[in-house]
């Protein structure tokens, strides 16, 4: 019977995982997942994500277990590893998804070395990177043209879930470590792994789903998916999701996979302008530091940040807030945000939040790259009555209804709350 490698990366999950089933129809199979020195020592290896990782990871284990086998669990390089579990078990076949980051190429790339019948299969987006092309360029870099080619293309079908996992006697499953989630980490981030994810999906679908063209900007009632980090780190199929939502959420996954093509096709999206535009940057550290604590006196913007810490997780629209106050009215560099949103963000996406950030600066993908937010304007449409900003800053929960956005504009000594760190808009006597 044959012997093959299943690689787990950034697809967690048993159902709809195209790897995963191909390698257990070919026969044997050794899922693995390679805790990957050179990722625990970058940016990755921030607490929110590594805790998300290992609670995934635990959870997958429990399905495989449930399925008749086990996910090994190893340490150090992926190619290494995965070389010498070949060599071990006399597998002669490695399954993965195919991913198109930078980093994931180059492993692939190193993978396709080994004396192994390699086979990168779609999964970690609706759309692999590259299978859409203009007749103009490697790569859409407007996103309303992907769009219409992603929404009528014909995607993968849905990947059967394995019946039964064979397992190789004798392979040593390992431990899952205990020693990596050390730091601050958010109190009220959402707990990993597919059962957790499609538990979320499930109630997602039943209560809000239908509703989300006309919620998902609303910042008090919260009644957007919450499956960002479950999708980035793969315990639900972004493409099984666009099956059963509105066009409106597919449009967000579109979003996502019209960044990972970007990515793809420019590698140093995360650290360099994709448009330059000059050097704009001008802001001063003291104000980088009182936006990363919540501590601005812009009440929309300290909600949003003090949200990204608690939960790990920051609402899509207190997102743009928040990014566009960094770059447009502090004049912040966009990758100074970045980091700070990298280093508490559960769903820390690299292509999707890099090609967000930089849309937002006016150095990426939009169209109008000019185009600034009024911050105090997007306040009033997005959380009239202030329940975002008085769930988020506690100091200003006796003000009530609109008030709670300028509350410089009150004449209240008591509030122990800092005032603005620049003006955004002229007092209330003022012409």
């Amino acid at each position: 019977m044959r012997t093959s490698i299943m690689l787990f990366t950034r697809d967690l999950r048993v159902r709809d995982n195209p790897a995963l089933a191909a390698a257990c129809e070919a026969g044997q199979v050794v899922p693995v997942f390679v805790f990957d020195d050179a990722i625990l020592g970058g940016s990755f290896a921030v607490p929110n994500r590594v805790r998300f990782l290992l609670e995934s990871l635990a959870d997958l284990r429990e399905s495989l277990r449930g399925l008749g086998g086990d996910l090994v669990v190893r340490r150090g390089d992926p190619v290494a590893e995965v070389a010498r579990l070949a060599k071990d078990t006399g597998a002669d076949a490695l399954f993965l998804a195919d991913e198109r980051s930078a980093y994931g190429s180059r492993r692939l790339a190193r993978l396709r070395e080994l004396d192994l019948e390699v086979s990168a299969l779609p999964g970690i987006t609706v759309v692999t990177p590259g299978d859409l092309t203009p007749a103009s360029g490697d790569h859409y870099r407007m996103f309303t043209p992907y769009w219409r080619v992603w929404d009528a293309a014909k995607w993968r079908p849905v990947a059967r879930t394995p019946r039964r996992v064979r397992l190789p006697a004798g392979v040593d499953p390992g431990a899952l470590p205990d020693d990596l989630a050390s730091g601050e980490s958010s109190p009220e981030r959402a707990p990993g792994g597919e059962t957790a994810g499609r538990a979320r999906l499930a109630a997602w679908l039943d209560e809000d789903a239908a509703a989300y063209e006309r919620v998902r900007d609303d910042l008090a009632a919260d009644r957007t998916s919450r499956l960002s980090a479950y999708i980035k780190f793969g315990c639900v199929s972004p493409r099984e999701i666009a099956d059963e939502t509105p066009e409106a959420f597919r449009r967000q996954l579109a979003w996502r996979d019209f960044h990972h093509q970007v990515a793809a096709a420019f590698p140093a999206l995360p650290r360099s302008d994709y448009r330059s535009r000059g050097q704009r940057w001008d802001g001063q550290q003291d104000a980088f530091s009182t936006w990363q604590e919540g501590m601005t006196g812009i009440p929309i913007v300290d909600a949003g940040m003090r949200q990204l810490r608690a939960e790990g997780y920051i609402h899509n629209r207190a997102r743009l807030i928040t990014a566009s106050f960094l770059t447009r009215d502090l004049g912040i560099d966009w990758r100074e945000g970045l980091g700070h949103y990298n280093h508490w963000l559960t769903d820390g996406d690299i292509a999707d939040n890099a090609g967000n950030w930089q849309w937002v600066a006016g150095t990426g993908n939009s169209p109008r790259p000019n185009q600034t937010m009024n911050v105090l304007r997007q306040a009033s449409r997005f959380d009239p009555r202030g329940d975002y900003v008085r769930r988020y800053v506690p100091e200003l929960a006796a003000i009530e209804g609109g008030r709670v956005h300028r509350p410089w504009r009150l004449d209240d000594a008591r509030l122990d709350y800092p005032p603005p760190i620049i003006e955004l808009d002229p007092p209330a006597n003022s012409k």
